[in-house]
């Protein structure tokens, strides 16, 4: 018993070793390349801050803090802990908080629209981590010769060209390799901090936050101005709770704990004692804190570094997209599963396009890392005051602390949060108004799709005939019955599907048994098999059924079909035939509902919609496909 005890122990511990050090890989990745620029533009010459041993001791001290309390304190130690099911990420942190409020509250309202607008942030935050982390690794090449200059856009181009283009291919192949390239870039990184600190020890100093509070409150608006900069360093720690479903909390912890953190610690602290000893390595501390023979390794393993926390983020644009299609918030889109076990398991082949023309206008558009700089940082801590705001939900309502906890645990980080966003505004002119132009007009379309989706189906249900009443008077003179099985796709279980409506009135037949289904994604990632289905009989051979997902579930329709056999009904693919309605929405200015212009934006989006047949993997050859018009 002891042996047998002994080997599961000591399976638990492998099985967590390597999920570490795929975390590693997976979600440092942004986090972990914000020491290319964090410094340099902490000092960089127009926040007018003298760079002096007062001054870099408290920037120093600065960003300790802010690791400490934004990422240690607010993410590792407290959101991971709002798991929806052992998922995390903004949409899974909405589901949650929605769930936590009554449908009927006055409150669930403010916090979907909040939540949208926190989920839209990140898309402007999709495209500049790419480009800033990559660019800032290539432009290592100046610090050897300036020869190099006028190739470091091209390149740059081309290794974000063929990361977008491998997109198609999935993450499983390389996946492997992220972990251990990843271990090595943050162990040169402690390693480049402990020699440089050695050299001069006066930047530990700076673990006092006394350093952190005379820099921030020393230079007048300079010190608010430079918050901006400073925010730089914790960039990413969203991916830590984004990404907690791929490997549980526990590798998480571990990895931040014994080797993110001091990597990170250390590699600051070493860039400040470079300052310290040699002011003109401002312009690049990075680079400047390794020997000259390893400037070449470096930029290697930095773009390295940095293709993979591109890899991260693109992948959390692909998985916040098709959560928001299975919840209602954006258009169906054609989704392909890559992989069941890496953090690229889907892909989105329109997202990837957009996204790949947005970054590379970034690159060109601000031609360096500093004018990027400039631009980066207000979506992201956009999106980290949205996270606030919901885990007040969760920390009243689910877990049930008293609501001064709560507000004081809340307001508290909402203090910092607004700190930084605030710093972050003045970016708006630099540059920010580029990511933040992005997040708006992602938000116009996810509210607009939700308000439409809202509108059409009030619609629907309006003008619909009720189903158990219709069918009751169907069967006093019933039309003939052919062989087979119909299933009819709806979204009102309660109403005829028009789809019925018109086979009835052109084809005058009814097959044999005929199936109403209805698809309802629940707040929550996974729905168990078991959940999946519920059937209600509704007489001669007609039954409702209701499928359920989850909104990281496929939604399998000849998957959940398959599950009936346990409910007693077995369906034969070559004798069933699916029946979808397809709406053509008429925007109508005679109707109260949204502004003309946002109907005429949602009756676009459903017009170029993904097709249902793919969506929910149906069978094309059984499809039959009837249209109606709704106007909204």
């Amino acid at each position: 018993m002891r042996a047998e005890n002994n080997s599961a122990e000591a399976t638990q511990r492998s099985s967590t070793a390597a999920l570490t050090l795929l975390a590693i890989g997976v979600v440092f990745g942004d986090i972990g390349t914000s020491p290319l620029y964090a410094v340099k533009e902490t000092f960089a010459p127009g926040h007018g801050i003298p760079l002096n041993t007062i001054n870099i001791l408290g920037a120093l001290s600065t960003i300790f803090w802010s690791l400490m309390l934004v990422v240690t304190v607010k993410y590792v130690t407290l959101i991971m802990n709002a798991s929806n099911k052992g998922e995390g990420g903004i949409m899974a942190l909405l589901a949650l908080a929605t769930s936590a409020v009554k449908p009927q509250s006055h409150i669930r309202p403010l916090i979907i629209i909040v939540g949208i607008f926190g989920a839209s942030l990140f898309f402007g935050d999709a495209v500049l981590t790419p480009a800033i982390s990559v660019l800032s690794a290539v432009e290592g090449l100046e610090v050897g010769t300036s020869a190099f200059k006028p190739y470091v856009i091209p390149i740059a181009v081309i290794v974000l060209f063929v990361l977008f283009t491998f997109q198609r291919f999935g993450t499983a192949v390389v996946g492997s390799l992220f972990g251990p390239v990843s271990a090595v870039w943050f162990l040169t990184l402690g390693a480049g901090g402990v020699y440089n600190i050695t050299q001069n020890t006066t930047v530990l100093q700076a673990i006092n936050p006394v350093h952190a509070l005379g820099f921030v409150t020393g230079h007048g608006f300079a010190s608010f101005l430079v918050l901006g900069s400073i925010f730089l360093a914790v960039t990413g720690a969203e991916a830590l709770y984004a990404d907690m479903g791929h490997f549980g909390k526990r590798p998480v912890r571990i990895a931040w704990f014994t080797l993110v953190l001091p990597a990170l610690v250390l590699n600051y602290f070493g860039q400040g004692a470079v300052l310290i000893m040699n002011p003109l390595a401002a312009a690049n501390p990075f680079y400047h804190s390794y020997p000259g023979w390893a400037l070449y390794p470096m930029i290697a393993l930095a773009t390295a570094a940095t293709v993979i926390a591109s890899q991260a983020t693109i992948s959390g644009a692909y998985s916040i997209t098709s959560q928001a299609i299975q919840l209602g918030y954006l258009p169906r889109q054609n989704i392909f599963h890559t992989s069941a076990r890496e953090i690229g398991q889907v892909y989105l082949p329109t997202l990837n396009w957009i996204l790949l023309a947005a970054v590379l206008a970034a690159v060109i558009g601000f031609g360096s890392s500093s004018n990027l700089a400039s631009a980066y940082g207000i979506t992201v801590a956009g999106t980290m005051l949205v996270d606030t705001f919901l885990t007040f939900f969760v920390i009243r309502y689910i877990w049930s602390y008293h609501l001064v906890v709560a507000l004081a645990v809340t307001g508290f980080f909402t203090v910092v949060d607004l700190s930084f966003f605030s710093s972050n505004l003045h970016k708006l002119a630099d540059g920010g108004w580029f990511p933040m132009f992005i997040g708006v007009v992602v938000f116009v379309i996810m509210n607009s799709w939700l308000r439409g989706r809202e509108l059409l189906l009030r619609g629907l249900v309006k003008s619909s005939v009720p189903l158990e009443a219709f069918l009751a008077s169907l069967f006093e003179s019933p039309p003939i019955r052919v062989s087979g099985t119909a299933v009819f796709l709806t979204s009102t279980p309660g109403a005829v599907p028009h789809a019925l409506l018109h086979n009835l009135a052109h084809n005058k037949v009814l097959h044999e048994r005929v199936v109403f289904v209805t698809i309802v994604v629940r707040d929550v990632p996974w729905v168990p098999a078991g959940e999946r289905v519920t059937i209600e009989p509704l007489g001669n051979e007609c039954y409702r059924m209701i499928f359920y997902f989850g909104f990281k579930d496929q939604p399998d329709i000849v998957q959940a079909l398959e599950l009936c056999k346990a409910h007693g009904m077995d369906f034969q693919l070559l004798a069933t035939s699916f029946f979808l309605s397809r709406e053509t929405v008429i925007p109508s200015i005679h109707k109260e509902g949204m502004a003309p212009w946002r109907e005429r934006l949602f009756a676009v989006l459903a017009r170029n919609s993904g097709s249902a047949v793919n969506f929910f993997n149906l069978p094309a050859n059984r499809v039959i496909e009837l249209g109606t018009q709704v106007e909204i």
